[in-house]
């Protein structure tokens, strides 16, 4: 390596020809999951990808160049953005993103300053686990009910039996992409079986002469368009909302150990040490940067990618430049307005399918982490505090502190795991 590629942190650097293909293999196996987020939530999808170019070169730009990590769009917040839209629409969504990114910060303070022992102790596995259980099960009944309903003109629901089977084909199609698929492939399955369920919706609309897809938004959408970018923090209509902050604060701290998984998998990748090297203290910052972008600009918060991992495990190469491309073609893409058309035009049941894949894996990661960990449920405190965080998580329970002021259950449910770890007797 000459000294700029030690400054950069480059391990391999493609040639001009394998660079582009290389950034849009990375932006492709990204793709799928950074958009399905802001469709699930009501959010313009090309804001995602705008936010998703930029926040992954803020990061990068915090971490003097040195971590390979994309930033995509982060399934822990759905059902709190989903609750903060019928509150105050995408202002409020804007300041909780914000207020993620803020918790980021403070605690790459604290870690700067005492280390980051601390945070083991705050959220050991037992509650870390349950909560991103939670964040997948409570999602459940959005992606079954996208599954099998369709809305009427009146705004009722029917069930529809057409759309139950292009759910279970997009599904099917994930699963079968995942387990089956080699390489490249078997790192892209939502976005291959987006694609595969609305294929499906295509043929089964042309056969039962019941259109599924209209594609008058895509004739319509320019090519090239900026009207994704609001800015809704500076919108005449913007106020405070309390209840974002409350939302939003208490996840933050559970995406914080999916990033501490990620760097982890990510030095082994690389045979490098990033908690010494930028620093946990910087990668940390460079999260929370990412998520302040995110949320001035209008998009979910977003967080860094284990897709982006798994496209470096398999191409063998962990360049800055390969990441900053894909961060660079996200941001190009964003602007093209058929695109974003061809996005809002997925059909209910596609998205209700890849849901269900997402959402169900999600939870399955929760589980996971339990076995890795070899969690003893014999031990009461751990039994109280998983049992705890499942049932109020799960169930809905939400905090009403006053009319315009709500916790959500997710985030209810992270502030009664973490209290209850640190006041209950480990015997």
């Amino acid at each position: 390596m000459d000294n700029k590629e030690v400054i950069l942190g480059v391990y391999d650097r493609p040639e001009p020809r394998q660079w582009f293909g290389l950034s849009f293999q990375h932006l492709f196996a990204m793709f799928g999951s950074t958009v399905l987020v802001p469709i699930l939530v009501g959010i313009n999808p090309a804001i995602a990808l705008l936010s998703s170019g930029l926040g992954t070169l803020a990061h990068m730009s915090v971490t003097r160049f040195k971590v390979p990590a994309y930033m995509g769009s982060s399934f822990a917040y759905i059902a709190a953005m989903q609750l903060l839209m019928k509150q105050g629409g995408m202002p409020a969504i804007a300041q909780g993103a914000i207020t993620g990114g803020l918790v980021y910060l403070i605690v790459a303070i604290a870690v700067h300053f005492a280390g980051r022992a601390w945070i083991q102790k705050v959220l050991p596995p037992i509650v870390v686990a349950p909560i991103v259980m939670v964040i997948g099960l409570s999602l459940a009944p959005t992606a079954v009910s996208d599954s099998m309903y369709k809305t009427l003109a009146n705004g009722s629901e029917q069930y529809s039996l057409i759309f139950l089977v292009i759910s279970l084909i997009t599904v099917l199609s994930i699963v079968m992409y995942n387990i089956y698929g080699k390489g490249f492939i078997a790192v892209i399955p939502i976005l291959l079986g987006i694609i595969t369920g609305y294929i499906a919706s295509l043929i089964i609309g042309t056969l039962t002469h019941q259109p599924i897809i209209t594609f008058s938004g895509i004739t319509k959408a320019p090519w090239f368009t900026a009207s994704a970018v609001t800015f809704p923090m500076f919108s005449e209509s913007f106020k405070f909302y309390p209840s974002a902050i409350l939302t939003m604060a208490p996840i933050a701290f559970v995406t914080m150990t999916e990033h501490f998984g990620h760097i982890m998998v990510l030095n082994s990748l690389t045979k490098k040490d990033y908690f010494k090297e930028p620093g946990l203290d910087k990668t940390l910052t460079g999260d929370g940067v990412a998520q302040v972008l995110a949320g001035i600009l209008g998009a979910p918060p977003v967080t860094s990618y284990g897709e982006n991992i798994g496209v470096m495990a398999i191409s063998k190469i962990h360049s800055i430049y390969v990441i900053a491309g894909a961060a660079g073609l996200a941001v190009v893409i964003s602007f093209i307005g058929k695109i974003t058309a061809i996005l809002e035009s997925i059909p209910t049941p596609v998205i209700g399918g890849a849901s269900i894949a997402l959402f169900g894996v999600i939870a399955a990661s929760g589980l996971k982490i339990l076995v890795e960990n070899q969690i003893d449920f014999d031990n009461k405190k751990n039994l109280l505090i998983s049992s705890v965080i499942l049932v109020v998580g799960i169930g809905g329970m939400v905090l009403n502190i006053t009319k315009n002021l709500q916790v959500s259950s997710v985030a209810l449910a992270t502030v009664l795991g973490i209290v209850l770890n640190l006041i209950l007797p480990n015997e």
